[in-house]
């Protein structure tokens, strides 16, 4: 099972990291809040939703209502996992239609990671081939903002296209670099408001061909 909705995820990704983090679990005022919404109702909601799908289960205590992980937590019936495709602007040229829909993965493929913090991405081109990476190749990785000099990050540049590069920060730019860090052909520095950091490479799946 996997979360159905943008917003379904981003509330079952924030009480999964809350209870990953904090060592117990979020209350639905809570949720609203880091959310920006403002009513627990709309919340109550999409717990109702992902219960449904066996993601998360409530109880009751002492008059509230607190939220667990479900059994499910993503997983197949036989043992594997649902990966969703990295959230990225929805009219970029370099997205296909089938990076709509979720796809089956074993769960030994993620290694220590939870399957909510892991999404999948379409490698774009080919400036990270001197690591093997090339275009086509779908990336898994994991969510995250903050980063590391030197490591592989998926960025968002100027909210239009996405890129798998090495993560180097310049003063008030960010650098992009290739694999080949001496091709400055392939060198993509920006100022770091028109950067978004989507998250950390951790792994790789090649088509077929």
């Amino acid at each position: 099972m996997h979360a159905q909705t943008k917003r379904q995820r981003e509330v079952l990704d924030f009480i999964t990291n809350y209870i990953e983090s904090h060592g117990y679990r979020p209350s639905y005022a809570l949720v609203a809040r880091q959310l920006g919404l403002n009513s627990r109702a709309g919340i109550a909601r999409i717990v109702h939703d992902l219960e449904s799908q066996g993601l998360l289960t409530r109880r009751r205590e002492n008059g509230h209502f607190y939220i667990d992980m479900g059994a499910g937590g993503g997983q197949t019936a036989g043992g594997g996992v649902m990966i969703e495709w990295l959230d990225l602007p929805k009219d970029s040229e370099y997205r296909e239609p089938w990076q709509d829909r979720p796809f089956a993965l074993p769960e030994f493929m993620i290694g220590y990671q939870t399957v909510e913090r892991i999404r999948a991405f379409l490698v774009t081109d080919d400036a990270m081939t001197a690591e093997d990476i090339r275009e086509d190749d779908v990336a898994l990785i994991e969510l995250r903002q903050f980063v590391r000099d030197g490591q592989r990050v998926v960025a968002v540049l100027n909210k239009e296209r996405a890129v798998l590069r090495k993560y180097y920060r310049a003063g008030a730019e960010i650098e992009l670099r290739a694999a080949d860090e001496t091709d400055e052909n392939e060198l993509i520095r920006l100022a770091a408001d028109r950067v978004e950091i989507k998250g950390v490479y951790r792994g790789l799946l090649r088509p077929v061909s």
